[in-house]
């Protein structure tokens, strides 16, 4: 699985690195940006919960 931020969509809500901070990261603008794009397999269910928690739909997930 591969994680995206699209910062254009990013509010900086912070919900994504509350979630899975091992992937998900806030950076020096105050908005969501991945640590590493390739998600392992044991962080794939974190990922998507925080996919799911993010109000402007601005992770995605392939």
């Amino acid at each position: 699985m591969i994680a995206q931020v699209e910062k254009d969509a990013c509010i900086g809500c912070g919900a994504c690195a509350s979630v899975c901070p091992e992937i998900f990261v806030m950076d020096d603008d105050g908005l969501a940006t991945t640590l590493q794009e390739q998600v392992p397999e044991d962080l794939e269910d974190a990922a998507q919960e925080a996919a799911d928690s993010c109000p402007t739909e601005a992770i995605i997930l392939s």
